[in-house]
């Protein structure tokens, strides 16, 4: 049995719900590149993480739906280990020159300005817009989704 399912085990246990009313397991993932995940989840754990944003034209090249209001995700440090299960509370599709300070705040980055957020997004979305074959421009369309940390129990 995997750590993510183990995890996402003991959160289910922890509920103390109904067990025929248990919430479903969306995924599991990491923010950031593989060497930033272990400190970037220190501030999903922290608080001071609380939103990201992902391309709307790579759910649609990969024909995934969007993450969903009130769906869970185990998130991940760089060697894959579990370390906390946050709970989706809001989506909106945004043009990224349209992104505003508080977004850019609430993603907990960085010094958390709208500047340097611009300026990591736009090397993710260079990347990414080479990976599905596509031209980034600044209406770039955004998921933005804002979230809570619900379990941070270690395994």
């Amino acid at each position: 049995m995997s750590q993510i399912t183990l995890y996402w085990e003991k959160f289910a246990k922890s509920l103390k719900n109904d067990s025929s009313r248990l919430p479903e397991l969306a995924g599991s993932f990491h923010f950031g590149g593989k060497e930033d995940a272990t400190s970037i989840s220190k501030l999903v754990i922290s608080g001071t993480k609380k939103a990201t944003a992902s391309l709307l034209w790579v759910y649609e090249e990969e024909n995934s739906p969007i993450p969903q209001i009130g769906e869970y995700n185990v998130i991940t440090d760089s060697d894959g280990n579990p370390v906390c299960i946050i709970q989706t509370t809001h989506i909106s599709v945004i043009p990224f020159n349209e992104v505003d300070h508080k977004f850019a705040f609430d993603c907990g980055e960085g010094d958390q300005t709208l500047k340097s957020w611009r300026e990591m997004y736009q090397e993710y979305i260079q990347s990414e817009c080479e990976r599905i074959g596509r031209i980034p421009t600044s209406e770039i369309p955004l998921v933005c989704e804002y979230f809570k940390v619900v379990f941070t129990e270690s395994l």
